[in-house]
């Protein structure tokens, strides 16, 4: 199988922000009083893919973090992540490329 070069071209940021992730996903699962075998019954993954999940590792599958939230009570989380409505910079753009002004085509009138 093919090493993943998600480790090579992460910026540091994304990197802490994955660890973060992990260790939030890691005290919520405490919190709960929720052990990693109860995780591993309900994310349907192996222990080692759930440990990678808790120290954040960027190999591990999108969908494998959307589980672990997901049972976690976090499951709206990724539904509102890029939401268009919160999308400051989008919406920004969108109000630039509005017209300066609006005209009609010729030979036709406006009512």
């Amino acid at each position: 199988m093919k090493a993943s070069r998600a480790n090579i071209f992460l910026p540091a940021t994304l990197r802490r922000s994955l660890v973060k992730l992990g260790s939030d996903l890691r005290a919520a699962r405490q919190k709960r009083a929720l052990t990693i075998s109860m995780m591993l019954e309900r994310t349907g993954v192996a222990k080692a893919t759930y440990q990678k999940v808790e120290k954040g590792d960027p190999t591990v599958s999108l969908a494998t973090y959307a589980m672990a939230l997901y049972v976690l009570g976090f499951g709206d989380a990724l539904g509102t992540l890029a939401d268009a409505k919160g999308d400051e910079t989008g919406l920004l753009l969108d109000q630039q490329r509005l017209p300066q002004r609006v005209r009609t085509k010729a030979g036709l009138q406006s009512q």
